[in-house]
């Protein structure tokens, strides 16, 4: 995944994030002047005057602008008529400068307060030895807070505002193909100052996201300590997985094994315990402790489980963390009149695809008749009846005939260390197609470094710095989950590399928003073992691959559609309790599966969608992986004929336009979950 914390911003109080909405709404009530129809138009007037005529409709939409965003503590009506004097541009060559100015020095003020960022945070992001207290609190400090409402009091922001324009998402989706790089570029520059949010309501945001992540990050399980009903360890010693990336990919694992459905079953009721909080809390990241799951008795490690009571259960804490970072984001709405929910912001302002035609691409996808005949095949080759963890089954992976231990082993010989790993990256780009100089030019763009928590990806902050990738690599050398991890996070640095490094504007760096960057993260992952040299011809294996993608974006827009529809109970129950919140999820959690799932795999009300981490410490950013899904899967489609490093380059340069607009230029048509539905029902055609 991409870094899971928002760039958003600083740390506050814990207890500010309490009543925080309330508190900001009066603030937004008291600082806001709104200057008068009169004021506005005699800064018209006046500027009119000084430069003509012919400026005018530039005039009337750079200082209406301005006035939308001026507070009583920027001065008096006179003052703003000031500024707009003093920095209204007309002069082509000046706005020209103007520009790249700001286009110069928002990279340098962006990348020294992200790599400041990134530093700070390395102690809970990086398997640097035991967290102390104090890096809790560097983790939840950000300078970068202050920044946006600095440069509205320095005037900077009202500079920028004047002289370039705004534009809405309507704009953007239906003249953005009319416009120029340039014009673009002027746009993404204004939405900057689009919102005037207060440092501290940015800081209580920056401190609930830091908060529930370092928690996340410290949800591991130690397996060998997780005993089933006969009592007996089914885990090796030694084992400890993150929740739930760990216990995901380990499940996964064991369809490789004949004994495996054992494990599954107990890995499933580990996670059952998790989302529904009968987890005990002494069990979470405690190897010093046996937890005999069937009756959640706890015992120090080794001791008889005889006359123990069950064990007190996890106090919620699950769901008061993501309570934490919903009254953030709740307490930054009234800041945003144009977007004024999380949910708006995230898929209006981040993703640039309305709220509703990403539901209709999820809901096509999970309401197709192709998953009874793909659940089908499924059943027939595992030869049993579907469990509730099958929407995880990996089967129709192109694999080689080995092991999971095999595969261990020879990732561990050829990447023992982090060090290993970053060296052999030019090795691995050119194996993927690049040229061996290009290769070479990405790989010393990025920097490999050792995990704590699950492994994610961070994009380079100055055109002089470089992108980190991080995954989990234990001491006996990387294991293949972790490799596999580290090849899908490279997918991301790669597009980080390309689309900052090697793009016209530092402005239009980046992608549409995250789901086109997981969408080249897949792509790479998909070719993981290519990779290490394990090529096994099968003629099935494109059909193979069709369904796996089919049944993979089955199981995650279901965890995005649970998500999505939590937050809207959440804007709906503002003042709900952790419990309340819990009962919803699982309710929630369970409708989705009995409308898409239970006429699928035969069984009701379960509540394994609710498992996933992201929707603690992601603010509803689980929708990304099915729209890199869809995404990635149109892409790969495209790239078949085709070269990925030569393309993939080409559609990084496209830059931060709009998804529809960048896939439109970079595959030719526009997000649709056609092609993948299309390709699964040849493919099911073909398999019979």
């Amino acid at each position: 995944m991409r870094t899971r914390i928002p760039i958003v911003f600083a740390a506050f109080a814990v207890i500010m994030l309490v009543g925080a909405c309330t508190k900001t709404t009066q603030q937004s009530e008291e600082t806001i002047m709104v200057l008068t129809e009169r004021n506005i138009n005699g800064a018209i007037d006046s500027l009119i005057a000084m430069h003509g005529e012919e400026h005018r409709t530039r005039i009337e939409q750079g200082v209406r602008q301005a006035a939308s965003m001026w507070r009583s503590d920027d001065g008096s009506a006179e003052d703003f008529i000031a500024v707009c004097a003093e920095h209204f541009i007309t002069d082509q060559e000046l706005l020209d400068k103007t520009f790249q100015r700001f286009e110069h020095n928002l990279m340098l003020i962006n990348g020294y307060l992200t790599e400041l960022r990134r530093d700070l945070m390395v102690p809970l992001h990086l398997d640097t030895g035991p967290i102390i207290g104090v890096d809790h609190l560097f983790g939840r400090f950000a300078p970068e807070a202050h920044v946006n409402t600095d440069m509205f009091k320095t005037k900077l922001a009202f500079a920028a505002l004047l002289n370039f324009p705004l534009s809405t998402l309507e704009q953007r989706l239906e003249q953005g193909a009319e416009w120029s790089r340039r014009e673009w570029a002027e746009r993404r520059l204004a939405q900057r100052f689009d919102t005037r949010v207060p440092a501290e309501a940015n800081q209580q945001v920056t401190t609930a996201y830091t908060i529930a992540d370092t928690y996340i990050s410290g949800y591991n399980i130690h397996m060998h300590h997780v005993l089933n009903d006969e009592g007996e360890r089914l885990f090796p010693e030694g084992l400890k997985l993150i929740s739930h990336w760990g216990l995901r990919d380990e499940l996964k694992a064991q369809y490789a094994k004949d004994d495996g459905l054992p494990r599954q079953e107990l890995i499933h009721r580990i996670m059952q315990r998790i989302v529904t909080q009968e987890i005990p809390e002494e069990v979470i990241d405690n190897p010093a402790v046996d937890w005999y799951i069937a009756e959640n008795v706890v015992v120090p490690a080794g001791e008889s489980p005889a006359g123990a009571e069950p064990a007190q259960r996890e106090p919620d804490t699950r769901y008061e963390m993501w309570l934490k970072v919903f009254n953030a984001e709740r307490a930054v709405d009234p800041y945003h009149p144009e977007n004024s929910t999380h949910i708006a912001r995230r898929f209006n302002e981040d993703r640039e695809i309305p709220e509703e035609d990403v539901e209709q691409l999820f809901v096509d996808v999970l309401s197709s008749p192709l998953l009874t005949d793909v659940a089908a095949l499924i059943r027939e080759r595992l030869g049993r009846d579907l469990q509730p963890f099958d929407i995880w089954y990996p089967g129709f992976k192109t694999k080689p005939p080995l092991t999971e231990d095999e595969l261990d082993r020879i990732v561990r010989e050829k990447y023992p260390t982090v060090e290993a790993f970053e060296k052999d990256i030019p090795d691995i780009l050119v194996r993927l197609g690049f040229t061996f100089d290009r290769a070479q030019y990405l790989a010393d763009h990025i920097s490999v470094d050792a995990a704590r928590g699950a492994g994610h990806a961070m994009g380079a902050g100055r055109l002089s710095d470089n992108a980190h990738l991080r995954t989990r690599v234990p001491e006996s050398g990387m294991n293949y989950k972790g490799y596999n991890i580290a090849i899908h996070e490279l997918g991301h640095n790669v597009e980080q590399v390309m689309s900052y490094q090697m793009m016209d504007h530092t402005l239009l760096r980046g992608v549409p928003n995250t789901a086109f960057t997981e969408g080249f993260a897949f792509v790479f992952q998909s070719r993981d073992l290519d990779l290490l040299g394990l090529d096994v011809e099968n003629p099935d294996a494109e059909a193979l691959n069709t369904l796996d993608v089919l049944w993979s974006t089955y199981e995650i827009a279901g965890v995005a559609l649970v998500d999505m529809r939590v937050w809207r109970w959440l804007y709906e129950n503002p003042d709900a309790t952790p419990e309340q919140l819990r009962e919803a999820d699982l309710r929630i959690a369970k409708e989705v599966w009995n409308d898409y799932y239970a006429p699928v795999l035969g069984m009701e009300d379960q509540p394994l969608l609710a498992i996933y981490s992201h929707t603690i410490d992601g603010g509803m950013y689980t929708p990304d992986y099915p729209l890199g899904h869809i995404i990635a899967f149109q892409i790969e489609q495209y790239l078949k004929e085709r070269s990925l490093a030569t393309e993939m380059e080409r559609m990084c340069a496209i830059g931060n336009v709009t998804p529809d607009l960048w896939m439109q230029k970079a595959v030719g048509g526009p997000i649709s979950t056609a092609p993948l539905l299309d390709a699964a029902r040849k493919a099911l055609d073909s398999l019979k």
